[in-house]
């Protein structure tokens, strides 16, 4: 515990706090020897982010209930609600193969916090294969996982700000249920006036 507590950089006082909130799994042990190993201490850092980035110990509690029993995917998502996007189940070893050496604790907490991440079972889920293949090519091409991230709420805010227009938009003058059938028709001004966008940009640089 005491050389857990180290690697960790806590006391080992809040390490027994931790345990008791059952914030972290508890030990292998081997008669009267318990046996701490590097998913505890990925755990103590993941919560020392989670906590750095404002967190309370309880929804960190729920976080760690959700890694340790797993719970239904379209609740820890939020994706109760009907959506085009398609969840992508990954194995711990297969979300670091996609991010190679870019999946620290912080990058972590910051996924968590974005909703990017979800735990059914034992296996990991990734809110949305677009974002996923478009997050593990920026990274490829060299920018580091925690600026894709940061971009990634950023551009959050401003699609949340976009559907709420062409929500209000439709509300205004047509049922509620025509919303979910012209949804496909807000994608598409979104994409064509993000790539004239683009475009302009480019001219700029040029």
């Amino acid at each position: 515990m005491e050389e857990l507590a180290r690697l960790a950089g806590i006391t080992v006082r809040t390490l027994r706090f931790y345990r008791e909130r059952k914030l972290i799994p508890p030990p292998r042990r081997e008669g009267r020897i318990a046996w701490y190993d590097d998913h505890h201490l990925a755990r103590l850092r993941t919560i020392t982010a989670l906590l750095e980035r404002g967190h309370t110990l309880n929804g960190i509690a729920e976080l760690a209930e959700a890694f340790d029993h797993g719970r239904g995917v379209g609740e820890l998502l939020g994706m109760e609600a009907p959506t085009e996007e398609t969840p992508v189940r990954l194995t711990p070893e297969e979300l670091a193969d996609h991010f190679a050496g870019e999946v620290t604790p912080e990058n972590l907490a910051a996924a968590l916090d974005l909703g990017y991440l979800g735990v059914d079972g034992e296996e990991i889920v990734h809110i949305s294969r677009r974002l996923l293949e478009v997050s593990s090519a920026l990274v490829r091409e060299g920018i580091p996982l925690g600026e894709v991230l940061r971009t990634g709420a950023e551009v959050r805010t401003h699609a949340d700000a976009l559907a709420d227009l062409f929500a209000d938009l439709i509300l205004r003058h047509a049922p509620e249920e025509t919303l979910h059938r012209l949804r496909p028709l807000a994608r598409s001004v979104v994409d064509a006036e993000l790539s004239l966008a683009l475009d302009r940009r480019l001219r700029k640089q040029d």
